[in-house]
């Protein structure tokens, strides 16, 4: 598996984020689109980016794009792909996908007229009538947009937040791209004290841990294309070392997570000793309004509940207030919210310093970002 195209599905708004993350993995060609961002490689790329990557959803292969008005287009299009490169006899490929703006509006006719192509495909080439589909599985995916085809195939599996370590969560959790992609905003690094007052399941301090750290997302669970046959093992496995001796275990970093529901708080524990980073954080109950600096220098990230989420409009219209009067501008303190209200900033009685556009699920949000009111002393070394 060589000089393929990767494409990289991630949240709105992290596309710059999971570039640049892509780049300093030394990943080829690695270029930012709406919704993802595609990079060239071959197998050694593609094991790189799924243990490595904190802002990506999945990593798949681009196996081509072609414009298709008609169902005989279509089937032509995807009929030219040489799946028997990727998908041996016994294996299942199951097609899944979406068509939006273009004429192919049906998604079930789409599947079937793509589901048809690879199999006259393969019959051609592996000199089989049928297949039994009883191997390992190669998931088909397409998006049709404006009469554009994008075919590929997914290399992750289970998506790429699914660290392993949340086997439980409270109600409503950050998903763990979008907590990775709030400590990358606020610029954690290996010597920084984080605290989140609001720390539900522990998923923001965890994962800032082990940005801190070093601690590759991907290292201690399973993928899809492991079971491949086209798999070198051996070769992921080296990989997987190699990620293992990036991990920092001398750096100082230190958090401290509160909750006023006790039930969080131990399923955040129990998180924090499953990602391996239960040294390095704290949980506490505490009131939000009890709030006050547990550092001389912290960095303050949080995703409070909201409207839609968890509190009535009104309740989180006074917990905006009460963050607000708890979160002032002490000379190392930094603050990083996330939050779909529109008039946050009114209420909480500031301007950020800083916005950034993205969703939270299919929330369209912002994260606000009030910096210190004198320079960090941080040492920001990556």
């Amino acid at each position: 598996m060589k000089n393929l195209t990767f494409a990289a599905p991630c949240i709105f708004g992290l596309e710059g984020l999971c570039a640049n993350e892509f780049k300093f993995l030394g990943l080829e060609n690695v270029r930012a689109e709406n919704g993802r961002v595609l990079f060239n490689g071959g197998f050694d790329t593609m094991v790189k980016a799924n243990i490595h990557s904190r802002y990506a959803e999945r990593i798949q292969i681009l196996l081509t794009e072609f414009e298709a008005e008609s169902f005989e287009e279509l089937f032509q299009g995807v009929k030219a792909i040489p799946w028997e490169k990727f998908i041996d006899k016994q294996d299942a490929f199951p097609v899944k996908g979406k068509s939006l703006s273009s004429k192919l509006k049906s998604v079930p006719d789409c599947q079937k007229i793509i589901k048809k192509a690879i199999v006259e495909r393969l019959k051609e080439k592996h000199f089989l009538p049928w297949f039994e589909e009883t191997g390992p599985v190669h998931q088909i995916q397409f998006l049709i947009f404006n009469d554009n085809v994008s075919v590929l195939i997914d290399t992750t599996g289970e998506g790429l937040h699914k660290r392993g370590y949340r086997a439980n969560s409270n109600e409503a959790p950050i998903k763990e791209t979008l907590a990775a992609a709030m400590a990358e905003l606020s610029f954690v690094r290996a010597n920084h004290n984080v605290v989140d007052p609001m720390c539900g399941s522990g998923t923001i301090l965890i994962e800032s841990a082990m940005k801190a750290l070093h601690i590759p997302p991907g290292i201690n669970r399973s993928f899809a294309f492991e079971n491949w046959s086209q798999t070198d093992l051996n070769l992921t496995e080296k990989l997987r070392q190699e990620a293992k001796n990036c991990i920092d275990t001398d750096c100082t970093f230190s958090a401290i997570g509160y909750d006023i529901d006790e039930v969080s708080l131990k399923i955040a524990k129990e998180n924090a000793e499953k990602a391996g980073v239960a040294d390095r954080i704290k949980f506490k109950k505490r009131d939000i309004k009890d709030f006050e600096p547990d550092f001389e220098r912290q960095t303050v990230i949080t995703n409070p509940p909201y409207g839609e989420r968890l509190l009535d409009v009104t309740c989180a219209e006074k917990l905006y207030k009460i963050m607000g009067e708890k979160f002032l501008k002490y000379p190392e303190n930094s603050y990083t919210i996330i939050s779909p209200d529109d008039d946050f900033e009114k209420i909480f009685g500031r301007k950020a310093d800083k916005r950034r556009k993205l969703y939270n699920g299919m929330l369209k949000c912002q994260v606000y970002i009030y910096k210190s009111k004198n320079k960090l002393t941080y040492n920001h070394k990556k």
